[in-house]
């Protein structure tokens, strides 16, 4: 495959200057374009995209620093290093050149030995900064990806332990979502719920339950009801899911965004909002909004679903159970959400079938 050669794109009114600066570089083996003013630079290097520009700061129309200005309010075209080109080196130019994100001053007449070793310095700057930055970015997806596989793993592990519980995580997970997704639209909790920190729902959510291999087999696996003190054991749970992480916390070294996020709806995912839920009777809006909407989704999801001690339920039903809930076991406010795409509920769960 032929390695493509970096783009240089000069900006100067005057065509010679041009032709000069062109006849300067090409020994450098690199492609040139070119405009005569700032306006047809704007145009130009936002479809071309050079890997550096070398930029004429006395123009008619808009100068050459009106020129980066403008090119800097562009996520595309910002990070492009420029060369000035000017006939004036007064050190006020020279100042606010910099200031605009000029990498680097070249006064006219240009000395050809002069030219050609700062933009042969500022392409290899820019070519290294590019692969580093690629690099970074690889190696982040990376450990992004692995750490979505980690979080995968550990909240199967305790569905592993209920065979019967099968798709449970995938469909809460998505329930989570729709749900958070469903309250921006709706206009609530903005202020927390932001793009990033749904993102973060969304892979916590198998973790809610990961308290959950702490406790024995004659507990989780019991098909009948559970005896007051092994409700009392079950019930710790979500003390046991806030350790664990908190232990994952601890060997991070420092607290997480995802971490404490993950630590919230595994603590708080049982409460209820009027006070009467585990483990610490919170109420209201004293309960994380994490673990409020992971409640809707958990307990939705555990009506329609066939368990060891009970039969599954229809829709139908357990949209009754949820609606009788509202205000006592649920905020009302996430319940009215949850009721506008109850639709949507149904097909993630016949979607996610066991």
């Amino acid at each position: 495959m032929t390695k493509k050669k970096p783009l240089i794109f000069i900006v100067d009114d005057v065509p010679e200057n041009i032709q000069i600066a062109i006849s300067q570089l090409k020994e450098l083996d690199c492609d040139f374009a070119y405009a005569t003013t700032g306006e047809q630079a704007l145009e130009r290097i936002a479809a071309t995209l050079p890997q550096l520009i070398l930029m004429d700061v006395m123009m008619p129309g808009i100068s050459g620093f009106q020129t980066v200005e403008a090119l800097s309010q562009n996520p595309a075209t910002r990070s492009i290093p420029v060369i000035f080109l000017t006939a004036r080196a007064e050190s006020d130019d020279v100042v606010r050149g910099f200031s605009l994100g000029g990498v680097d001053y070249v006064t006219k007449p240009f000395k050809g030995v002069e030219l050609r070793s700062r933009v042969r310095n500022h392409l290899e700057l820019h070519a290294y900064r590019s692969n580093l930055e690629r690099l970074v970015e690889e190696r982040t997806q990376e450990a992004e990806l692995l750490k979505d596989v980690i979080i995968e793993a550990m909240g199967e592990l305790s569905e592993y332990r209920d065979p019967e519980t099968g798709s449970h995580i995938h469909r809460t997970r998505a329930y989570v979502v729709l749900l958070a997704e469903t309250l921006v639209q709706q206009g609530h909790f903005l202020s927390q719920l932001t793009e990033n920190y749904v993102v973060l729902l969304g892979k916590s959510a198998p973790l809610h339950d990961i308290g959950k291999v702490a406790i024995r087999d004659s507990i989780l696996l019991k098909p009948g009801k559970l005896t007051p003190e092994e409700f009392d054991e079950m019930k710790k749970h979500t003390l046991f899911g806030e350790e664990v992480i908190a232990n994952l916390e601890h060997m991070a070294g420092q607290p997480t965004s995802f971490l404490n996020c993950a630590k919230e709806i595994a603590g708080s995912h049982h409460e209820k909002f009027n006070g009467s839920g585990y483990p610490r009777g919170l109420v209201g809006e004293a309960i994380p909004l994490a673990g409020r909407i992971m409640a809707i989704a958990d307990v939705y999801d555990a009506l329609i679903s066939k368990r060891v001690y009970k039969s599954s339920m229809t829709h139908d039903e357990a949209m009754g159970i949820m609606l009788d809930g509202k205000g006592s076991h649920f905020d009302p406010v996430l319940i009215d959400a949850f009721v506008s795409v109850e639709l949507q509920f149904r097909e993630i769960a016949a979607a996610n079938a066991d």
